[in-house]
Order: structure tokens, then C-alpha cells, then sequence
């Protein structure tokens, strides 16, 4: 049964005469792996100029690009480790990235309490030092170096947009209040948060109306090379018919599996490999009041957030955790919830226990497996091996994190350079994401338009669309007059017409793509809202679900 609305019927005709590719081309790029790698990625080729198709298994950003800390950031505990490229490419892509997504990502300010125990995780190069220079101060961690470390990170990338580091006393200031009073000074500083699997969409829509094919729900069962070309067996995960891509290069963007499909998919023997790192969430109720997220650090040397979470919710994370069978789902273990209580409980004053969880995530990051003995000192950078192996050009991406996925994507492109030599040049970071086409600090400027757009909207209600939505909230919104005019409401805001445009615009095709990866909608519905909103979803939208619209 195929639905043919208006929408999906401009769709059909813009594939037609737009993009008139057949099944039996060969395009030039075929990307495993809807991930923010795979997404960034796509969205660069094809604004290259190059034909590009995509694969998810499943939804996109349904693992690791889902699971993150949530933040742009340059990583300060890596200077610990002198890893001064890795951070600085990261500090020069934060105020990168906010201009091209204002909505989705936003300055946050960080404190970072100070006391005289603080020590440094044992088998970092700096910690080697100091017990070398320093041997009286048994691994604590001095003010001044600390100091010196934040000079360093507010210099490294430059700043145009971002505060830079202030030192702050605690005591009776609203940074202080939640803390134990033996705090006294405390740092602060700037990052940047970041709406993760909204960032994963967007990149994908954008990568689609610049040409490429995205297919969601889509497993890839096999990758042969037959003189010179990918042949790349497709299997739709629903109904569970069957085709062949033919592409020139193969890049296998497959994150915590990356390896698998090297071996299984692929049949490439290789001596390349991820090392697979659990990291643990919990979300409680807003546990202070301002809006500033915590750095805290262990007398382990490991740290934590507690980061102010949709409005009404705190944020804490996270683990390192080695994470050894892909068949186990990654969840916060009981073990992991513990860690974190009793890591938070040494620095707030409000105690929480299990019972103040409200929710938990947990994502498989892939490392590149550099050989270090531990999982919070395995490299965060990104590996790209170009194999010709086969004959094919097949490229594999190993590690990263999401605040250099741009960068990552460029550097992908130059090594696809080699193999379409006349592909245009870099072009992303200047460009807008969809809906972020406003200046980084219009936020406020854009809700209360909106507002005036339409009257029966609530603040908390347009600063949510704005918020993942950006400009695209108006056309999402259309000529709605009276929220009755948006259809069936589902509760916390979501109507039916955003259900809709999240379906035919943004690939969602259950209740838990809306409530977890479009929003975060699943921390304010009911169990009840939630099975009622799958039931309309596949009532509505049969015809999408079992892959008769592509």
C-alpha cells in the first residue's frame, strides 16, 4: 500500500526527474553506517558533486551517535595526555559547528571545583612527569597546573564566541551552593552542548537534498568486489526485499561494528581493529538551580558531568568500560549507576540513590585499538585506512568523536580525492545545517517570533521547536492557526503534524525514533502516550513501515 500524499508524491517526482538514477548505475560512493561518520560524510561527497548512497541497519544514530556526553568539546583531560592535535582540531571546529547549528548547539559554561587532593590517573605522561619533578606531591594535582591547563585550552583553538576561563570562589555564590563547603575555588570555562542524534539527521537531510540516497532499516548482507566495482547486497530489514548497488569506492562507516564488517561483510583479512568502550549515563531530576553543568574529577582520576538536561533534568556521566561482545546490548549497569551516585555524592550535597534514577543510556564507543592498557587512556582520535586490497578502493574510519565528525569528513574526502581527482573542494564549514540559518545567539530573537507566528503556542513549546527544529519550525508548523489544527495530540507538545514531518522528512519510523532520537520527549510521556503513538504510527504510515516508499 503506498501513501500518496502530497509530500510524498512531490518526493516521488523531484527522485524522478531530479535524480534519475536507476538501480543498475554505478554511483561513485556507497557509505555503511547511518552514524554521525557516515552521515558527515555523505553530506560532504554529495555536496561535492559526487552520487552518493547510504545504509543503516537500523535507525539512524540508533547506537553510538545517540549515546554521547552530548557535547561539543575539545576534551581537556586529553592534555594529560599531550594530545595537543587532537584538541586543538577540536577547540577550532566548537565555534565552527555552533555557527552552522545554532539551534541544536549552544555555549555552556563549566565549573571545575578545586581542592588539594585532586590527582592525575597514574599512566598519563603528565603524571609520569610530575612524580619524576614533583615526587612530594604523590600524584595530586597542583592549582597552577591546572591553571596552565585551561590557559592552554582557552589559546590552543582560539575564541571568538566562547568565554574564556574565570576563577570563581564558591562560597556563597549560586556556582557553590550545591557543593560541600571544604570547596571553596573553583575554574570556569566554556564548552559547548550538542543535540547528538539531531545532529546525525540533519546531516542526512542535508546530504539528501544535495543528491545523495539515504536508506534507514537497511542491512547491508554482503560487499563483493567484481572487477573493480563494489557490488553491495542490500537487504530492507522490514519486508525484506533485496537489491544491488554498484559503486567505485566502498567506505565503511560502521562504527562499534567497523571491524565486523571488515571481516564478515567485506572478507578482508586485516590486522586493524577497534577497542570497544562502554559509556554509562544516568538522568535524575534538575539537581540544582542554575545553568552551569559541574566537571568533577575523581580521586581515581577519572571525571564526571552533571550537566542541566531538557529543562527540568540532570545529566551524569560517564563510565569507560570495555565492552567486548557487540551481541550484549550496551546498558548502564548496576555497578555503573553506583559509580556515578557515589562519584556525584562526593562533591553535591544533595544525596541521590538509585531510586532518583529516572533514566539510564549507554553507547559502545569505537576506539581505535592503539595497544593502551585502559579504556580511559585509549585514543580518542579518528584512523582512516584507505585498503586497495581487493582491487576496489574500500575505506574504513576507526574511532572519532563527534565534535571533529566535520573534520573527520574532509579528511575522508581528501583520501577519496585520490580515486575522483575532479570532485569540488571543501565546502562544509561554512555551511548551515538545515533550520540553522540564524545567528548563534538568535535563539531568543527566533522563539518569540514563532510565538507571535502562532499565538497558542507556550514558551516551553516553542523554545522546544525552535530548539530542534531552528527556522524549519515555521514551515514545520505551516498554516496552523489553533493547535486542533496541528491533528491528534500525543502529549508533552507532540502533535501530529510533527509526528508527520518527522516521518517524511527525517526517516523516523517508530515511536521510539520520535521520543529518543528526533526528541527527548520519552523522559515526559507515559508508557500508555508512548504505545498509543507507535499504534497511530502504524496505522499511518503502513506504507513507509514496510519499505513501499523509499
Amino acid at each position: 500500500m503506498i501513501d500518496m500524499s502530497i509530500s510524498n508524491l512531490v518526493k516521488l517526482l523531484k527522485d524522478v526527474f531530479l535524480n534519475p538514477r536507476t538501480d543498475h548505475d554505478i554511483i561513485d560512493i556507497f557509505i555503511i553506517g547511518g552514524g554521525i561518520n557516515g552521515c558527515g560524510i555523505a553530506r560532504d561527497a554529495a555536496g561535492r558533486g559526487l552520487i552518493v548512497e547510504l545504509a543503516e541497519m537500523n535507525d539512524l544514530a540508533s547506537a553510538t551517535s545517540s549515546a554521547s556526553t552530548k557535547l561539543f568539546h575539545g576534551g581537556l583531560r586529553y592534555l594529560e595526555y599531550w594530545k595537543l592535535r587532537l584538541v586543538r582540531e577540536a577547540l577550532l571546529e566548537r565555534e565552527t559547528l555552533l555557527r552552522a547549528m545554532p539551534h541544536i548547539s549552544w555555549p555552556m559554561r563549566f565549573i571545575l571545583p578545586y581542592h588539594k587532593d585532586m590527582r592525575f590517573e597514574g599512566d598519563t605522561p603528565t603524571s609520569k612527569l610530575l612524580s619524576i619533578l614533583m615526587p612530594w606531591m604523590k600524584g595530586r594535582r597542583p592549582a597552577w597546573l591546572i591553571r596552565f591547563g585551561l590557559l592552554l585550552y582557552d589559546n590552543l583553538g582560539g575564541r571568538h564566541i566562547l568565554k574564556g576561563t574565570t576563577a570563581l570562589k564558591l562560597s556563597g555564590t549560586p556556582e557553590g551552593e550545591p557543593l560541600y563547603d571544604h570547596f571553596e575555588k573553583a575554574y570556569e570555562y566554556s564548552d559547548c552542548w550538542i543535540e547528538d542524534s539531531r545532529l546525525v539527521v540533519l546531516n542526512a537531510r542535508d546530504a539528501e537534498a544535495r543528491g545523495a540516497r539515504i536508506n534507514v532499516r537497511t542491512r547491508v548482507i554482503s560487499a563483493k568486489q567484481v572487477d573493480g566495482i563494489w557490488h553491495i547486497t542490500l537487504q530492507n530489514s522490514q519486508n525484506h526485499d533485496r537489491r544491488i548497488v554498484r559503486a567505485k569506492l566502498l567506505v565503511n562507516a560502521g562504527g562499534p561494528w567497523v571491524e565486523d564488517i571488515i571481516r564478515k561483510t567485506v572478507r578482508i583479512n586485516t590486522h586493524e581493529g577497534v577497542r570497544l568502550v562502554r559509556g554509562s549515563h544516568i538522568i535524575t531530576h534538575k539537581l540544582y538551580n542554575h545553568d552551569k553543568c559541574y566537571f568533577f574529577q575523581g580521586e581515581d582520576g577519572r571525571i564526571a558531568f552533571t550537566i542541566p538536561y531538557e529543562t527540568d533534568f540532570t545529566l551524569i556521566g560517564t563510565t569507560d568500560v570495555d565492552h567486548n561482545d557487540l551481541n550484549i546490548k550496551p546498558i548502564c549497569t548496576p555497578e555503573e549507576q553506583n559509580y556515578l551516585i557515589e562519584f556525584v555524592s562526593k562533591y553535591l550535597k544533595v544525596q541521590i540513590s538509585n531510586k532518583d534514577i529516572l533514566s539510564t543510556y549507554s553507547g559502545v564507543r569505537p576506539l581505535y585499538n592503539d595497544g593502551d592498557s585502559t579504556a580511559a587512556a585509549a585514543t580518542r582520535d579518528y584512523v582512516l585506512k584507505m585498503d586497495t586490497s581487493t582491487g576496489a578502493p574500500l575505506l574504513n574510519i576507526f574511532g572519532g568523536k563527534i565534535t571533529t565528525y566535520r573534520k573527520l569528513a574532509e579528511t575522508a574526502l581528501e583520501k577519496i580525492a585520490t580515486v575522483f581527482p575532479k570532485a569540488a573542494k571543501p565546502w562544509t564549514a561554512g555551511a548551515a545545517l538545515p533550520g540553522g540559518d540564524f545567528p548563534v545567539d538568535g535563539v531568543v530573537e527566533i522563539t518569540q517570533k514563532l510565538i507571535s507566528n502562532y499565538k497558542f503556542l507556550t514558551t516551553p513549546w516553542a523554545t522546544r521547536l525552535i530548539k530542534a527544529y531552528g527556522t524549519e519550525a515555521f514551515k514545520l508548523l505551516g498554516n496552523a492557526k489553533t493547535k486542533e489544527d496541528l491533528g491528534q495530540s500525543f502529549g508533552a507538545t507532540l502533535t501530529a503534524q510533527e509526528v508527520i514531518w518527522l516521518v517524511e522528512k527525517e526517516y523516523a519510523r517508530t515511536a521510539e525514533d520520535i521520543i529518543w532520537r528526533r526528541s527527548k520527549l520519552g523522559l515526559r510521556l507515559t508508557p500508555p502516550e508512548i504505545t498509543f503513538l507507535d499504534k497511530w504510527m502504524e496505522c499511518k504510515f503502513a506504507g513507509v513501515a514496510s519499505g513501499t516508499i523509499i
